[in-house]
């Protein structure tokens, strides 16, 4: 028995009680009783270490403080834009390489643990660069922490949500991850504001910055400690045999037989060009209200706040009505936010821009991360996964290079027009070209 596009149909306890029939039926049963039996222990580990996670990383990836951070350094938006690009850059080498590591494996843990030590690793070195270099040794170091960062977060994306999907049955995963952006948006948004407030603005430890990135890497170290403690991780139902990477790669068009995928692509290339404007802004607000600790700190908490408190929302919201439609509704609140910062030059507009931006940008971190999951079979999820991770990579990585250099000659409004542009764009395609992969599955 088959659903959509091929993919193996759950299977009906009626007709095969037991799950015996066959071997690949066997195996799906058990697997399924094994995530039954762990699963409050495994959405609880989950949970944890993404609350601590996502407090210590979104310290790093809000568009707020390693973009002050670097134009302190150099006071030039062509160098926020390279810092930006770097990081993605190092995201758009890894996920495919991580997928073909993974896809035939029965466990990844080991691996996933691996590469996000790895990454956390990358932060501890842009705390230590900040306090022992200066002049170009720091710059050096700084951009060299940023690609390799980019690295190990592309490899580790591929490998996590993965695992997520062995752990946590679909019907929860929205509300997992709502719950969990939720107690982590809002820790992250309070000390995000007193990062600035405090941090920053009064040099703790003689660099803000190296503190903040410092405080950072002990909460989501902390987070994979937990991860690593508590997870039970079932044997994989059905995997890939190994192959050699180049020859996976060449099997990618096969992945795009499955239209809705195919235009899901589309979608989500366009909707990155978002984050091609998120390094600049902050930077834009600084021009208009002027970029102190307090700016940084407040646009800070309620962009973070803004994302927190919309993943209550978001989260159940997908589980019940599929996350298409968190997805569409995100983008409508993106397009909102980067119209603001087009037309607001006072305080009110650009605080409620960057309402709009951290509502729109979890909806979409969420939606998008999740969608993926729920195209295709089961074994090709990892290369879904990797191929979507380098898309997103490649496009964010050339992205804001061109972005500072346009910004440097024009000023921030021509990019912001395009943006805007792009986030229409993608709104349109995802209504009209996109079905939710859940209700597919439904109505096939």
């Amino acid at each position: 028995m088959t659903g959509a596009r091929g993919a193996p149909a759950p299977l009906n306890p009626l007709e095969d009680p037991d799950g015996l029939s066959d071997g690949p039926a066997r195996a799906l049963a058990e697997h399924a009783r094994f995530v039954d039996k762990n699963l409050s222990r495994n959405y609880r580990a989950n949970f944890i270490h993404g609350v601590l996670g996502m407090t210590g990383f979104r310290l790093i990836y809000a568009p707020t403080i390693i973009p002050a951070y670097l134009l302190l350094l150099t006071g030039s938006t062509a160098a926020v834009g390279l810092g930006a690009a770097l990081l993605q850059l190092g995201a758009t080498i890894s996920p495919i390489a991580s997928g073909s590591r993974i896809e035939h494996r029965s466990h990844i843990l080991p691996y996933a643990i691996r590469v996000g030590s790895m990454m956390r690793l990358m932060i501890l070195g842009l705390a230590l660069t900040g306090y022992f270099l200066t002049g170009n040794a720091l710059l050096i170091g700084t951009f060299a922490c940023f690609l390799l960062l980019g690295f190990f977060t592309g490899a580790q994306r591929v490998a996590f949500q993965m695992l997520m999907s062995k752990l946590i049955p679909i019907r929860k995963r929205g509300r997992l991850q709502g719950y969990r952006n939720f107690a982590g948006g809002l820790i992250a948004a309070i000390l995000a504001w007193a990062a600035g407030n405090y941090l920053i603005a009064d040099e703790w430890l003689g660099n803000g910055y190296a503190t903040t990135f410092l405080f950072a890497f002990l909460l989501t170290s902390a987070g994979l400690v937990v991860l690593q403690t508590m997870i039970r991780e079932p044997a994989a139902p059905v995997s890939r045999p190994q192959m050699p990477i180049m020859d996976r790669i060449r099997q990618f068009p096969e992945l795009l037989q499955d239209r809705d995928f195919a235009w899901f692509l589309v979608v989500q290339g366009c909707s990155t060009m978002a984050r091609v404007g998120a390094p600049f802004w902050t930077v834009y607000a600084g021009t208009r209200l002027g970029l102190d600790g307090a700016l940084i700190g407040g646009l800070s908490f309620v962009f973070l706040g803004s994302d927190t408190i919309s993943n209550v929302l978001w989260g159940p919201l997908g589980d019940r009505m599929g996350f298409k439609y968190v997805y569409v509704l995100a983008l409508a609140s993106s397009v909102a936010g980067v119209t603001l910062l087009i037309f607001g030059d006072t305080a009110m507009p650009i605080y409620a821009a960057f309402v709009c931006l951290g509502v729109g940008g979890s909806g979409w971190m969420l939606a998008s991360t999740t969608m993926v999951l729920e195209f295709g079979q089961t074994e090709d999820t990892p290369m879904r996964l990797a191929f979507v991770t380098t898309l997103e990579g490649a496009i964010a990585a050339a992205g804001p290079v061109i972005a500072g250099l346009l910004v440097a000659a024009q000023g921030f409004l021509p990019l912001f027009a395009i943006v805007l542009a792009a986030q229409i764009a993608a709104l349109l395609m995802l209504m009209l070209k996109v079905r939710d992969p859940r209700n597919a599955h439904q109505l096939a």
